[in-house]
């Protein structure tokens, strides 16, 4: 079997129980180092719930995940440009980058907005932004490679999550393997996104967690302090420099009397 990202060969290293039911092959290409799963044809009811049950770490994630990619934005990119939060899940996201002053939005076609509602996006509209934000999303993907594609017509920026592969295939007691739920099929190492980089014309940095993909070139040593510093205060500085939208979003967001 070939490789669903790069094409190269790749190898089956275990079979592993999915959903409680399905025998699973899972096969590591030897090429950009990916992980990936069989056809996943379990999927439909694998999202039965969309957000699955054992994502415990949804709020302290996107919690974690604002204080970064606001640091990232105030110092690398334009504050004041509109950002997406594709596949945004219930918008916790969005209305937290919102809180903070960033001008985002919400899209994800299989999930409800209970958090950001007014701030929706079209896919169909002809926008652009600066960056758009992905968390816990790659992993899902059966074709990474035309999502990416799909996402480069909307920003020339991807700043992500994903739980990185060791040097060595994990044991089947990773939790990132999802096997409860059956929704993660793809795993990725950093050889992974350094070859997308390279067939994408992008540049690849990981920073305290988060993936980016860009076509920017970054500050080496301003990424390196930025790493550094993020325990001492730097997002502190950043929501004392920027506006907060929540009480102006309430305002826009009225409905007249």
């Amino acid at each position: 079997m070939n490789c669903r990202i790069c094409n190269s060969e790749a190898t089956k290293v275990f079979d592993a129980k999915v959903l409680n039911k399905f025998s699973v092959s899972y096969i590591k290409c030897r090429k950009c180092c990916a992980l990936f799963t069989e056809k996943p044809y379990w999927l439909d009811e694998a999202y039965a719930r969309t957000i699955n049950l054992s994502d415990t770490g949804l709020l302290a994630r996107n919690l974690y995940f604002s204080q970064i990619i606001s640091v990232l934005l105030f110092f690398e990119f334009d504050r004041n440009a509109k950002y997406l939060d594709y596949a945004g899940g219930y918008g916790v996201f969005t209305r937290l980058m919102r809180d903070i002053g960033f001008d985002f939005y919400w899209n994800d076609p299989y999930t409800q907005n209970l958090l950001a509602n007014g701030f929706e996006y079209n896919l169909e509209s002809n926008i652009r932004f600066e960056l758009l934000t992905a968390f816990e999303v790659f992993e899902h993907l059966e074709n990474p490679n035309a999502e990416i594609e799909k996402i480069l017509t909307l920003s020339d920026s991807i700043a992500f999550s994903t739980e990185l592969l060791p040097d060595s295939v994990p044991d089947m007691n990773w939790w990132y393997y999802g096997f409860d739920h059956g929704q993660h099929i793809t795993f990725y190492s950093a050889e992974t996104f350094f070859y997308l980089a390279q067939k994408f014309n992008l540049n690849y940095y990981n920073i305290n967690g988060i993936q980016l993909l860009t076509r920017k070139k970054l500050n080496k040593n301003k990424i390196i302090l930025l790493k550094k510093i993020r325990n001492y205060g730097p997002f502190q500085l950043v929501k004392k420099k920027m506006k907060s939208k929540t009480f102006s979003d309430h305002l826009n967001l009225r409905i007249p009397k």
